[in-house]
């Protein structure tokens, strides 16, 4: 994995890194995903810092909460990376993240992987 370490501005509750694996963009997110910091989570998923038929995977093992903000969030950047002939995908979410994505259905619409070598090897 080649760590390009592009950190966005930190948080006191969140923090995301920018790494490249094998020319896939892996974002991985640490802290809660909230009203108060889905800001940060949409300015790292633009579709535009990154080819337009890029692969994004977003690690989600280290958040420890995600409210309906970050899903629409996801939603939205799901909808532009498929306009752009692109790919989000979620890697190892925590159980409470997990629970989040599976009531809502957000694994029907975004690739859900239970490890982030599953979500890279795909």
């Amino acid at each position: 994995m080649t760590d390009t370490h592009h950190p966005t501005e930190p948080s006191a509750r969140l923090s995301i890194t920018q790494t490249t694996d094998d020319g896939i963009r892996v974002l991985a997110v640490a802290g809660e995903l909230d009203a108060d910091s889905v800001g940060m989570l949409r300015q790292a998923l633009r579709v535009g810092e990154t080819p337009a038929s890029a692969v994004t995977v977003l690690d989600l093992g280290a958040v420890t909460f995600m409210d309906s903000s970050a899903i629409n969030v996801l939603v939205a950047a799901n909808r532009d990376a498929a306009a752009a002939t692109g790919q989000l995908r979620l890697a190892a979410p925590s159980e409470p993240v997990r629970r989040v994505v599976e009531i809502v259905g957000l694994d029907t619409i975004i690739a859900c992987y239970p490890t982030l070598a599953q979500a890279l090897s795909t």
